[in-house]
């Protein structure tokens, strides 16, 4: 390159995945049938009113052109309903909701809306590393905070008094909890919101998950009274409604939280295509019968993944939500990369290892129920093979 790049790109590495994936596919090149347990990639289908809204919508003229920054007033209200027909939330349409193309990008708008170089980012010291990346990319301290293990990972609010300063600005969170399938409580919810209004922080709540394998009725951070004043939550529809590739999420909060947010986002696309807004506006009517009979299938996937787990001599915690299934490596098992390493090459079988997601996932694996279950059964029988 003619050119040096921007200190940011130093800042932070490439996606494990990214440099994973490749090795995968080298392997898959090669001739080699490889089962792929790494990736929360939904392998489903949205349902049938979904396709033929987009299908529909394409063939209108309307379709094809700019769309607006804020996202269509339909697809907004979808949003509005569902959040009421589903958390018990009431939203606003027209000035608390903000359409992304996919929740990924929120994280990104976030924190160039409200993160100046210098400022702090609680951050949980196990989660999705885009969090951290993101912080570092636009030149924020991190600061990672601790989750009790032996309190269902939920956050150790007394230790996380000492990290606080003048110049901590955004707490991240995100439950149910990936990697470890950690359920939201009411309880979780409140003590979080109570936290960020002593030391006025914007807690920002990551939600994809609610909706899978959820073993209560699903809730949002925005359901505690006062929520609004100082939270946003971010929401996608990649899991919950089998959508992964099609981008499409939003950012829910206060009016004058989602007004700033605007003001970057604005200057960074062009809106989202018409067709696809209208497919989200079938898609958020999907009835619970929908929903129930995708979870069906994670059960199925879950109890196969169950078994992958109990073949390595892992241990994990049944009350776990979400597309994932997270375990303790045994005593026995030298470490989390020499396992993932050794299944790839010998087995043809690709896990994702904990420490991707913070240190203290050196002794844990992460599983994916986002394949078939016969495959993951077939990865079980490989394992004891």
């Amino acid at each position: 390159m003619i050119i040096e790049t921007a200190q940011r790109t130093r800042q932070t590495s490439e996606y494990y995945f990214s440099v994973k994936l490749a090795e995968v596919r080298k392997l898959i090149a090669e001739g080699h049938d490889v089962i792929n347990l790494g990736i929360g990639n939904p392998d489903m289908m949205p349902s049938v009113e979904t396709l033929e809204a987009l299908t529909t919508a394409a063939y209108q003229p309307q379709a094809h052109g700019y769309q607006p920054y804020t996202g269509t007033p339909a697809f907004r209200k979808s949003v509005a309903d569902f959040y009421y027909r589903t958390y018990g939330v009431t939203l606003d349409p027209n000035t608390e909701i903000l359409p992304l193309i996919g929740s990924k990008e929120g994280i990104t708008h976030i924190s160039l809306t409200f993160l100046d170089p210098g400022d702090e980012v609680l951050v949980p010291e196990l989660g999705y590393p885009a969090y951290r990346a993101v912080s570092q990319m636009v030149g924020a301290a991190v600061k990672e905070y601790p989750l009790r293990e032996d309190h269902g990972w939920q956050p150790d609010w007394n230790a996380m008094e000492s990290l606080v300063t003048p110049k901590t600005k955004i707490m991240w969170l995100n439950y149910p909890h990936m990697p470890t399938g950690a359920p939201a409580t009411q309880e979780l919810f409140e003590e979080a919101v109570a936290f960020a209004k002593k030391h006025r922080i914007l807690l920002c709540h990551d939600n994809p998950y609610s909706l899978v394998l959820n073993k209560k009725e699903p809730i949002s951070l925005l359901s505690v009274e006062g929520a609004k004043d100082v939270a946003i939550e971010l929401n996608s529809m990649s899991k919950s409604h089998n959508m992964a590739g099609w981008r499409l999420g939003w950012l829910a909060g206060a009016k004058e939280y989602i007004s700033a947010v605007l003001t970057i986002k604005s200057n960074v696309d062009s809106g989202m295509f018409w067709a696809m807004q209208e497919a989200a506006v079938a898609a958020l009517a999907n009835p619970p019968e929908w929903h129930a009979e995708r979870n069906a299938v994670y059960q199925g996937r879950l109890e196969a993944s169950e078994a992958l787990l109990s073949a390595l001599g892992c241990t994990w915690d049944n009350k776990q939500e979400g597309m994932f299934l997270w375990g303790k490596l045994p005593d026995s098992t030298e470490s989390a990369e020499t396992l993932v390493n050794g299944l790839l090459v010998g087995k043809h079988v690709f896990i994702a290892p904990g420490f991707i997601f913070g240190p203290k996932g050196q002794r844990y694996i992460r599983l994916s129920l986002c394949l078939p279950k016969e495959r993951i059964w077939e990865a079980v029988a490989r394992i004891k093979g």
